[in-house]
């Protein structure tokens, strides 16, 4: 499976969870560091630790183990990288301050139904 289609699954087990404001940004014209950013917030720690679930069960259905994994059980932005994707999990406050979307604004911003 491509990375689109993993982008996919990953926007997929985010919204089964009812994660808010997920967004797919394609950075691969810009960077190197990876194809995909996905974001999306929780409402609450324990939907921020839902996401982190869902979104590693289903990449370990799919064959794809998370390389690293940063922040933990109460950490309020979670970092997965699957290499060419790398998914940010926040609180909603974390992420109005760290406001990712900004910073890659130069980025391809993909809807689901492109994925």
């Amino acid at each position: 499976m491509d990375t689109k289609g993993l982008a996919a699954i990953i926007y997929d087990a985010l919204d089964d969870k009812k994660a808010t404001d997920i967004q797919v940004i394609d950075i691969r014209n810009i960077s190197v560091i990876a194809d995909y950013f996905i974001v999306a917030s929780a409402s609450n720690q324990s939907q921020l630790n839902a996401l982190q679930d869902a979104v590693d069960e289903k990449m370990y259905k799919n064959g794809h183990h998370a390389l690293h994994v940063e922040g933990n059980r109460e950490s309020t932005w979670i970092l997965m990288d699957y290499e060419d994707i790398i998914v940010h999990l926040f609180s909603a406050e974390d992420r109005l301050f760290y406001n990712l979307e900004r910073i890659w604004k130069d980025g391809t911003f993909l809807t689901r139904e492109e994925l």
